[in-house]
């Protein structure tokens, strides 16, 4: 199956691979949301099954929890988990300094409670969203619908105050009516271009009324895998305070049975 994997898959794999390896029996794990996440809920199955590896695991969307069970993982809810051992999840960008966007999926506000819950997060990754400044990639903020034209008003007014590029958003769209979050939200996508201070932004955005939650992760990521097309992960480990780096080799011809063992 990996030689019928493009390059992108192919680091993505990788990345949910060696990132899958940090889950150790006994684990109370959160699994994140996205394309680079499935591979990693995937993996984890596989070692269920294979390994007999014995893991209660807290799922960050409907989709994740679907997939989860599919592939035989014990999912619970974060009440009955009450606290994590680690959560893995992926980025839509990141930085040197581990800073996130997230959001693309549209389960940001799961992800960042799941996240925050837990003694570490695993981001996993490949090297194209590694950027020098956050903002290429659209920031969403989750709104309550009630007065959601309101609520973007407000946002594109206080961005005024902030160090961004842009300041324009949009409603994020399913087909012909609003995207629909797993708690009946809506989200915003806002182009900034560049953010200069996302801590900052993160909380301004946040005293917006109507405003739920935002996909800026601040202090929040550990570590980063970064995956690449020849199988190689990269490890970067932020909680020595100073990065460590290390690299691994995924054997990427297991990826043909991924599926087929599960």
């Amino acid at each position: 199956m990996s030689d019928q994997l493009s390059p992108i898959d192919r680091a993505k794999y990788a990345s949910a691979h060696c990132a899958a390896d940090f889950v150790q029996d006994g684990m109370r794990v959160g699994l994140g949301t996205g394309s680079t996440a499935a591979w990693m809920v995937r993996r984890l199955g596989a070692r269920v099954q294979q390994e007999g590896l014995r893991i209660i695991a807290v799922p960050t969307s409907t989709r994740t929890a679907q997939l989860a069970r599919e592939v035989g993982i014990n999912v619970v809810s974060l009440d009955e988990a009450r606290w994590l051992d680690l959560t893995i999840d992926g980025a839509d960008e990141f930085d040197a300094e581990l800073t996130l966007i997230k959001g693309g999926g549209g389960a940001l506000l799961q992800e960042k409670i799941v996240a925050t819950a837990s003694d570490q997060m695993i981001v996993i990754t490949d090297a194209a969203k590694e950027v020098k400044t956050l903002g290429a990639f659209p920031l969403p903020i989750e709104v309550i619908p009630f007065g959601w034209q309101a609520t973007r008003a407000l946002v594109e007014e206080v961005l005024a105050s902030v160090d961004v590029m842009g300041r324009q958003s949009s409603l994020r769209m399913n087909g012909d009516k609003p995207f629909v979050t797993d708690e009946g939200n809506y989200i915003l996508d806002l182009a900034l271009g560049r953010i200069a201070n996302a801590r900052q932004l993160s909380l301004v955005l946040n005293q917006v009324p109507g405003v739920v939650e935002n996909g800026l992760f601040v202090d929040i990521a550990d570590i980063v895998v970064i995956g690449h097309a020849d199988g190689t992960c990269e490890l970067r480990d932020l909680t020595s305070g100073t990065p460590e780096i290390t690299t691994r080799q995924v054997d990427l011809g297991i990826a043909r049975n991924i599926f087929s063992d599960l």
